[in-house]
């Protein structure tokens, strides 16, 4: 087994007809549920801003989404590997999207702000620079073409 490659697989549907297709931009909904084999649904649409459901998480707020766990997860990975007890983890991220004259964007960054809790004050210095390595192992940060900036914060249980 190749344990080099991994492989992932959604679902998405379309739900947003509402009678006469993409007749015009303001005929149909954008509306779609996200399925993944033994998950729960997930309620998507576009952002508010282009037509989309304030209620349904939208394509931006879950690529920020992938951001922040995938760098919470490294962290918690490299804490473990350095000796560093976390614990609590939250973060409050924020990415800016930039978009073009001719209806094309991009995301121009990501901000992450980690509030991190650990047991040791004598790691705060460690735990703080951890950052920097979980952010080089993050897979989706790796993954995308913007800077992922980071902000964290370190207390002390």
């Amino acid at each position: 087994m190749d344990l080099s490659q991994h492989r992932y697989q959604v679902q998405v549907e379309w739900t947003g007809n509402r009678g006469t297709g993409t007749s015009d931009y303001r005929s149909y909904g954008r509306d779609h549920i996200i399925r993944a084999d033994g998950l729960p649904e997930l309620p998507g649409t576009a952002d508010p801003t282009f037509h989309g459901d304030r209620d349904r998480w939208n394509p931006e707020q879950l690529l920020l989404a992938a951001l922040s766990q995938c760098h919470m997860l490294s962290y918690l990975h490299i804490a473990v590997k350095n000796g560093i007890t976390v614990a609590s983890y939250s973060d409050d991220a924020e990415g800016t999207l930039h978009l073009n004259r001719d209806g094309s964007g991009e995301f121009t960054e990501v901000v992450l702000r980690p509030n991190v809790v650990i047991l040791n004050k004598d790691d705060a210095e460690k735990a703080q620079c951890l950052h920097a390595a979980a952010n080089k192992v993050c897979f989706i940060a790796r993954s995308v073409n913007f800077p992922v900036r980071h902000q964290p914060e370190i207390g002390v249980e």
